[in-house]
């Protein structure tokens, strides 16, 4: 087994990165008298990622730093010194992924070339009430470029402006993405707590394989506005942390109501999401297994087992099987994400980059083929030309193809099994293990528990469940529209009776045992 430099480096890295949650915890729950400074806090994950991300193992998941960081925490410091505290996130650091506008010094790129340098004109609403509640905005996370709708044949965690980000549980091994840094800065300790954005798997599929909590919230529970979108259909926001109850917390400074995101307007009020954390939550629950979307690997299917045990013992009722067939998505999703991009990246950069170089989708193709050494080293544009080539939200295209979406995920998928059923969630194995990275021929990832609930635009959340062969999995927790704090309470119960999560190592090279002859 290969560590990035020696045992000691590894040991370092456990550590501190335990360190680092203790004294983020201990700035947002003790008393003000006693709690830690935000500027002791942001000094200490800003030397580790000076020590990780950027030396040591290179994990390439902070895309940018905010240059303000310290300055804000002071003030926050200041703020609490006289007396004023605006939360429990007061003065604790947060990092945002590449794709949501933040309106200072940085720059909101998607990871994209084509945007390097452009800082969006103010900050997405999700970044306004961060700021208000206290956070320090630490720095952006890198992200597959685009939020992985450029090619087919994409290296999720790759970006034209931020490299490869590396899973820290072993170097060689994929992210998955899109929120690929974002999951690895949570993972790594070099940050408390991350804000990704999904489409289709893009939050819980990299917090799965990287051992971090994933939160993917219903569609308008948090405004997508300032996020550089794929689809106004399915796109949403959520937390990326290392427990449920810190993913209760984001949550609830997160969510509400936004006139600017029409998703938002109709949506219920955000419940008591820290509330909602019991550990004895699943007792009386009725939880539905969807053994169609295991994953047919001995290992990873006998881990979830344990996990569903665990539910058990816990004192939900567990109905297992359930009737939720895994539908293939591919051709009418992609339709209308494809759509959706063409139709609304114009409108997001005439707000937030009218002073970029590019203004549409085909000036964005046009500038990666004249960039084509940088931005295309690996894989190309084939999605992006597809979009190009589609119609308007008006074409008979698109509407039949998100009507067979709604018609297949909701009514016919988890609408129908959670009335029939009278299920409370829905579990399964988030997905597998990382897959090797590989630039030449892309992802190798077999297909997750992601799509229903993305597609349908319902909340899903992934709690860590352990280890196969030093590979974190995850444990789905799937439930109707607005649900999130009855899920939350379900992954906090679990997660306080397994506390299955482990620190990663930083493995060089995945271990393999030698054949045995």
């Amino acid at each position: 087994m290969g560590l990035f430099a020696s045992a000691f480096a590894t040991t370092f890295a456990t550590k501190n990165a335990r360190a680092a949650a203790a004294d983020a915890t201990s700035s947002a729950t003790a008393g003000s008298a006693n709690a830690v400074s935000a500027t002791h806090t942001t000094r200490h994950y800003l030397q580790r990622i000076a020590a990780i991300d950027r030396a040591g193992p290179q994990l390439r998941s902070i895309i940018e730093l905010n240059p303000d960081a310290l300055q804000i925490a002071h003030a926050l410091d200041a703020e609490r010194a006289a007396g004023t505290s605006r939360g429990p996130l007061h003065g604790v650091p947060v990092v945002i992924k590449d794709n949501i506008a933040t309106g200072d010094k940085m720059a909101t790129t998607a990871g994209s070339l084509a945007l390097d340098g452009i800082s969006a004109t103010r900050d997405a609403y999700l970044v306004e009430r961060l700021r208000t509640a206290g956070a320090v905005v630490l720095a952006k996370t890198n992200l597959s470029e685009w939020a992985n709708i450029r090619s087919s044949r994409s290296a999720s965690g790759w970006s034209g402006r931020g490299g490869l980000s590396l899973n820290p549980y072993a170097l060689d091994r994929s992210t998955s993405g899109s929120s690929a840094g974002s999951a690895a800065a949570v993972a790594a300790g070099l940050t408390r707590m991350a804000v990704g954005t999904e489409t289709d798997g893009s939050i819980v599929s990299p917090s799965s394989i990287m051992g971090v909590v994933g939160l993917k919230p219903t569609v308008g529970r948090i405004s997508r506005d300032g996020i550089i979108p794929i689809s106004h259909t399915q796109d949403t926001p959520g937390p990326i942390t290392r427990t449920v109850s810190d993913a209760a917390l984001l949550l609830t400074a997160l969510a509400g109501s936004d006139p600017r995101d029409p998703a938002t307007r109709d949506a219920p009020a955000p419940a008591d999401y820290l509330g909602a954390l019991n550990k004895d939550a699943l007792r009386g629950a009725r939880i539905g297994v969807a053994r169609e979307y295991f994953t047919g690997h001995d290992e990873i299917d006998q881990q979830i087992e344990r996990a569903i045990a665990q539910l058990t013992l816990l004192g939900a009722e567990v109905i297992d099987p359930i009737d939720l067939a895994k539908v293939n998505y591919d051709t009418d999703e992609q339709s209308v994400l494809l759509h959706e991009f063409k139709h609304d990246l114009p409108l997001w950069l005439a707000t937030f980059a009218p002073h970029a170089p590019i203004h549409t989708l085909a000036d964005l193709i046009a500038f990666n083929e004249a960039h084509r050494t940088r931005e295309m080293p690996y894989f190309g544009q084939e999605l992006l030309i597809q979009a190009q080539a589609l119609g308007d939200l008006d074409s008979d295209v698109y509407k039949k193809a998100l009507a067979a979406c709604r018609l297949g995920a909701r009514d016919n998928g988890l609408d129908r099994v959670m009335r029939e059923q009278r299920l409370d969630a829905i579990v399964a194995p988030t997905g597998g293990t990382a897959w090797l990275t590989d630039l030449i021929n892309g992802d190798s990832a077999s297909d997750g528990f992601s799509t229903p609930a993305a597609v349908a635009g319902y909340p899903h959340l992934t709690v860590p469940a352990g280890l196969v062969r030093g590979l974190p999995v995850g444990l789905s927790f799937v439930g109707p529209a607005w649900s999130e704090a009855r899920i939350l309470g379900f992954g906090y119960a679990f997660e306080q009776a397994t506390q299955w999560r482990s620190e990663p190592r930083f493995t060089r090279h995945t271990s393999i045992p030698p054949l045995k002859v």
